[in-house]
C-alpha cells in the first residue's frame, strides 16, 4: 500500500505531488478536477533512442525528460489536441467514451461524457463507442473529430458542447468507425474508417463499407461531397499533412503490413501517386508493443508516428531520427503550449517531452 502524508493542505501519494480539496456543490457549472496538476516521475522505461546523433540534436536536448502527467485511468488514450484558446488539452478514451481535459493550472478535468455513442448500445453495435481523433476545428472555437459512437466526422462547440455531424455515409453506406481526420488549408477534411469501433470489426453485422477506407470531406455551396482516395488498406489509421499540405500520410495498423504511406495531391486533393514511406513491420515481428497510428507533422516537414515502440520521428524522405518511448504502447501524439511541447496518449496515462523544433500550426 503506497503511504500517504498530509503536507501543508496537499497529499503527497508515493512522491507525486496532488493537490487535496472538496467536490463542488454544482458539478455541471463547475467541473472538479479528476486530478490536480501536478507532473510525475519520469515513466519507468521511458527514453529518448537515437538513431541518427546529428539530426536528433536539432530536435532534443540533451537529457530532455519524458514527464508523465496521469496515472493510469484511461482505457486507451488518444487523439491529443491543443485548444490555444485557454492554454489546455483535450484527448479522448476512446473505450471509456469519454473526452479528457488537462491543463498546467487545473490538471486533468472531464470534459465530455458520453464523447460518442450517448444511448444504451443494446443490440451490441460497439466494441468502442466514443469519439477518437480529435484537431483543431475548421470554425472559431470549435474541434473536429473522428466519432466512432455515430459513426461520423463531427464538429463540435467547445462552449456549448453541442455536436454536428458533418459525414456519416458514402455512397448510401454508413462508415464504421471514422478515427483520424486532419484538416486543409481551405477546409476540407481527410479522414480514416477502419472497423475499430464496431464490435467484431470487419466482422461485424453491422459494418456496411465493404473496405476500410481514405476519404476527402470537402464543403461545397451545394452540399458537402465525399470521395475516396484509397479503399485498399486493411486498417488505416493515423493522417496527417506535409507542411505544404502536396502529401497525405495515412498509417496502417495491421501486424502484418504495419507501414505508413505518402500519397502525393494533385490540385484536386486527390491521390496521384502512393508509396511506402516508412515500414514498421520488421519491429512489430521483434515485439515492440503498438502499431502504426496517430501522427504529427513539425514546421521543418519532420513526421512523428505511433507505431511499435513509441513515437518514431523521421525526416521527410523516411530518414529515421529517433524513437520516444513511454514504457507503454502510445497511440498518438500533439504538439502543444508554445509549439515545442509534444504530448503523448500513452495507453493508461498522458505523458509529454520538450522538443527544440517546432509543431506546424504554431508558427506565429
Amino acid at each position: 500500500m503506497p503511504t500517504l502524508k498530509s503536507m501543508a493542505g496537499a497529499i503527497v501519494l508515493a512522491g507525486v505531488l496532488t493537490i487535496a480539496g472538496c467536490e463542488p456543490e454544482d458539478r455541471a457549472s463547475v467541473p472538479s478536477p479528476l486530478q490536480a496538476a501536478a507532473t510525475y516521475a519520469e515513466p519507468a522505461g521511458a527514453e529518448i533512442v537515437v538513431q541518427d546523433s546529428a539530426l536528433a540534436a536539432q530536435v532534443f536536448d540533451e537529457g530532455a525528460p519524458i514527464e508523465r502527467l496521469t496515472e493510469d485511468r484511461f482505457g486507451w488514450s488518444e487523439g491529443p489536441v491543443w485548444i490555444k484558446d485557454g492554454a489546455y488539452l483535450l484527448f479522448s478514451d476512446v473505450p471509456g467514451n469519454t473526452i479528457y481535459k488537462w491543463s498546467e493550472q487545473t490538471g486533468l478535468e472531464s470534459f465530455l461524457q458520453p464523447s460518442g455513442y450517448d444511448g444504451e448500445d443494446t443490440t451490441g453495435v460497439f466494441r468502442e463507442p466514443g469519439a477518437n481523433g480529435l484537431i483543431r476545428g475548421d470554425l472559431p472555437g470549435t474541434i473536429l473529430l473522428g466519432d466512432h459512437g455515430n459513426r461520423a466526422i463531427a464538429r463540435l462547440d467547445l462552449e456549448t458542447k453541442d455536436k454536428t455531424l458533418l459525414a456519416t455515409d458514402f455512397e448510401g453506406k454508413r462508415f464504421s468507425s471514422p478515427n483520424d481526420l486532419v484538416l486543409t488549408e481551405d477546409g476540407a477534411i481527410y479522414f480514416t474508417d477502419p472497423p475499430y469501433g464496431l464490435k467484431g470489426e470487419d466482422a461485424s453485422p453491422f459494418k456496411e463499407m465493404p473496405f476500410n477506407g481514405v476519404y476527402l470531406w470537402r464543403p461545397e455551396d451545394d452540399g458537402a461531397s465525399v470521395v475516396v482516395i484509397d479503399d485498399s488498406l486493411t486498417r488505416p489509421n493515423g493522417i496527417a499533412l506535409s507542411p505544404d499540405g502536396g502529401t497525405l500520410y495515412v498509417s496502417v495498423s495491421d501486424p502484418e503490413a504495419a507501414r505508413v504511406y505518402a500519397y502525393t495531391l494533385g490540385p484536386d486533393g486527390l491521390a496521384t501517386e502512393r508509396r511506402i514511406f516508412v515500414d514498421l513491420t520488421a519491429m512489430v515481428e521483434q515485439g515492440y508493443a503498438g502499431l502504426p497510428d496517430g501522427m504529427a507533422v513539425d514546421v521543418e516537414g519532420r513526421v512523428y508516428v505511433a507505431g511499435p515502440g513509441g513515437i518514431h520521428v523521421f525526416l521527410a524522405d523516411g530518414a529515421p531520427i529517433a524513437r520516444i518511448t513511454t514504457g507503454a504502447p502510445t497511440a498518438n501524439c500533439a504538439f502543444g503550449d508554445d509549439g515545442r511541447t509534444l504530448y503523448l496518449t500513452s495507453g493508461a496515462f498522458l505523458a509529454r517531452v520538450r522538443l527544440k523544433a517546432t509543431g506546424l500550426g504554431f508558427e506565429g
